[in-house]
């Protein structure tokens, strides 16, 4: 293995920081979180630059179409560019495609939301949510990202990686670290469903081959798992993955 592979993602965001890139970077996600324009002021505080540092990038992200600038008070946000280029292809598409009238589906059946996260950047994205029928129900922002070691989906997604891979990501969150090595151990072999619970209602256990039956018809229609006839030859054992 050669010294590349082995360096971390840290170490490699590091190693090959490119600073012009980074300063538009941290303008970009620093608008994303703001309800309101940003004046460069304000900006140049919140990222801890001088004003004149990011007065070329701002103009240059303005010019690109990636933000807009206020007339009266000359304060930037976001345009809708990067929502755009995200969906003229999205690595998900075909994924969201077929999950969400399955997903609907399984949510009229349980009669409880559904909601199909992924792994992205050390936390957990939403992808898409399938609300219950139930006036009182629970409902996940899609978009939203959450800790991995705090979410059933998160559990449930770092419990099918590959060992190593799941270090990496368990290695940056800090709530990990705290952790005992028995509760490390004992944390890496659960698989778990959460749902809101209601006296007298469906117990959990129940709804669990309706969950496993619809998990498994997304994986073979986004083309994840191949079919049970397939699955029969040794040869395509391995290239089965679980969602």
């Amino acid at each position: 293995m050669t010294q590349e592979k082995l360096l971390s993602l840290e170490e490699r965001r590091t190693k090959y920081s490119v600073p012009a890139l980074e300063k538009a970077l941290d303008v970009l996600e620093y608008l994303s979180e703001q309800a309101v324009p940003v004046t460069q002021a304000q900006l140049a505080r919140a990222l801890n630059r001088q004003t004149g540092e990011i007065f070329r990038m701002l103009a240059c992200l303005e010019s690109r179409g990636y933000l807009r600038r206020e007339p009266a008070t000359g304060a930037y946000s976001l345009t809708l560019k990067l929502f755009e280029l995200s969906r003229t292809h999205s690595p998900y598409e075909v994924l969201l495609k077929v999950a969400q009238p399955l997903m609907q589906a399984l949510a009229e059946e349980l009669r409880e939301s559904c909601h199909l996260s992924v792994l992205h950047n050390g936390h957990v994205l939403v992808l898409a949510q399938a609300e219950s029928p139930k006036p009182f129900r629970l409902s996940v922002e899609i978009g939203s990202m959450h800790s991995p070691t705090r979410t059933t989906s998160g559990r449930v997604l770092l419990g099918h990686m590959e060992e190593s891979a799941r270090d990496e990501v368990l290695s940056a969150e800090t709530e990990w670290l705290q952790e005992k090595p028995a509760a490390r151990a004992a944390f890496k072999a659960a698989l778990t469903i959460a749902t809101l619970k209601e006296k007298g209602g469906s117990s959990l256990e129940g709804m669990l081959p309706a969950l496993r039956d619809c998990a498994a018809a997304i994986a073979l229609q986004a083309g994840l798992k191949r079919s049970s006839h397939d699955q029969d030859d040794p040869d395509s054992r391995s290239q089965v993955r679980p969602v």
